[in-house]
């Protein structure tokens, strides 16, 4: 990822013949951070859905997926269907083919999976006729593959962390730079508070678009009892959505748009907001799964302290637990630190991120980037079991499928809290063993 890398994506946008402006028709909200973009870009799309009058249809463009891919491309809040999927997966490619040969270019060589997913949510969204986006970065923002728009309404950044190093850098300022890169001219321009030296970053870099970087505090207004989204930590991201909505709304109406007091169309949107593996709460039989996909140091301890006043005590505990591709004993000690220990809990299960027993996986959830035979061997696992007992845990257990832990939970007879979380592909897979052959939300 470098500055060749819009360069090259506005190249793939005109051989599926559009030009950057044609974007503009969508009146995009683009939003970047380390942690809490999809439930911030989530939490916009509910409020705005409230307004068809003044919004019409709105796009969302998430992530990575949980159980489909076609949950990257909402309208409306639902993932498109497998019909609308393969129509314009393939006009996609039938483009790129032609102008290919048109060309001279190798036809064989196409944009990689991000870069296509993304000309594809363009592709939808305008052939839909949606009137409005949310789309959210993918990594960084400077040099992402969405940021090839031109005008967006709103931007806005969410807590800044340390992840993605080997693209984005090893300092919060780094970070904080790529992050700022979605600002533009003409925009609002928002953020979360920050760490002082993200936050002089962000200003500096809005600045030079010409902007005026507004830093929204929590809204008194957004109580964790009308949120859908069940977590402290979520009021943050709700604050920032309701002046994300705000400013959106002032700029698409021409007028100011109050949130002050909060308007019942804010609260409904903030109600009903729902955002599958993200601080969710399900019940199996025996088990209630308390669900998060944190993956880095500052989520995972947001996700323990959620899983502490969430869970109701008084039942057995349990922690079902992966990270493929990082560091993984810092961060378990990250969790188990928010967790005031691991003595609370009886059983620990490290799985990989493959979802069933027999070890397959459906085509959505293949987990590219990780170490085949590191995975076979349960090397990560073992490391993690052995983490967890230095760590004072009880009850470690590694399996080679997130099945055959889930098995293990409901063998258990008795009521059983589980935590699950380290990683959103294991969400995924969990969710995917839990509803089966369910429509995916």
């Amino acid at each position: 990822m470098n500055a060749q890398a819009i360069p090259e994506m506005i190249e793939w946008v005109r051989r599926i013949g559009y030009v950057p402006s044609d974007f503009n028709k969508l009146n995009i909200i683009h939003i970047s951070g380390t942690k809490g973009k999809g439930s911030t870009s989530a939490l916009v799309t509910s409020i705005l859905k409230q307004y068809p009058q003044a919004v019409g249809k709105v796009g969302l463009y998430t992530s990575p997926h949980l159980r489909s891919v076609r949950e990257r491309i909402r309208i409306d809040g639902r993932p498109i269907s497998e019909t609308l999927f393969a129509k314009y997966f393939f006009e996609v490619w039938d483009r790129l083919e032609a102008s290919a040969e048109k060309e001279g270019h190798d036809p064989k060589v196409k944009p990689v999976y991000f870069r296509y997913l993304t000309l594809m949510a363009f592709h939808v969204y305008l052939s839909e006729g949606v009137d409005a986006v949310v789309l959210e970065v993918g990594v960084g923002g400077e040099y992402d593959s969405t940021n090839v728009i031109e005008k967006p309404v709103v931007t806005a950044v969410t807590a800044l962390g340390v992840d993605h190093t080997a693209v984005l850098g090893n300092t919060l300022e780094e970070i904080a730079w790529h992050k700022a890169g979605i600002f533009k001219e003409g925009a609002v321009a928002l953020s979360v508070p920050q760490l002082k030296e993200a936050l002089e970053v962000l200003k500096k870099r809005a600045e030079e678009k010409g902007l005026q970087l507004q830093v929204v505090e929590k809204n008194p207004e957004v109580t964790l009892e009308d949120l859908g989204l069940k977590a402290e930590y979520q009021l943050e991201n709700a604050s920032l959505a309701v002046q994300v909505a705000g400013s959106y709304l002032s700029k698409r109406t021409g007028k100011e748009f109050s949130t002050k007091p909060l308007p019942e169309e804010f609260k409904k949107g903030l109600r009903e907001v729902t955002w599958p593996g993200r601080c969710e709460v399900r019940k199996k039989g025996n088990v209630t799964y308390f669900i998060d996909g944190a993956h880095t140091h500052e989520s995972l301890k947001v996700a323990g302290e959620w899983f502490l006043s969430a869970s109701k005590g008084g039942k057995k505990r349990a922690l079902l637990f992966n990270q493929q591709t990082r560091t993984a004993s810092p961060l378990l000690k990250t969790l188990v630190d928010a967790l005031d220990g691991a003595k609370g809990f009886e059983k620990a299960v490290f799985s990989t991120n493959t979802t069933y027993a027999d070890s397959t996986t459906k085509p959505d959830l293949t987990s590219i980037g990780t170490n085949k035979e590191a995975v076979d061997k349960l090397e990560v696992q073992n490391e993690l079991a052995a983490s967890w007992s230095e760590l004072g845990g009880q009850g470690a257990e590694v399996v080679a499928s997130i099945e055959e832990g889930v098995e293990k939970f409901e063998a258990e007879g008795e009521e059983v809290e589980c935590l699950v979380t380290g990683s959103l592909h294991l969400v995924g897979g969990l969710l995917e063993v839990l509803e089966g052959d369910a429509e995916v939300r």
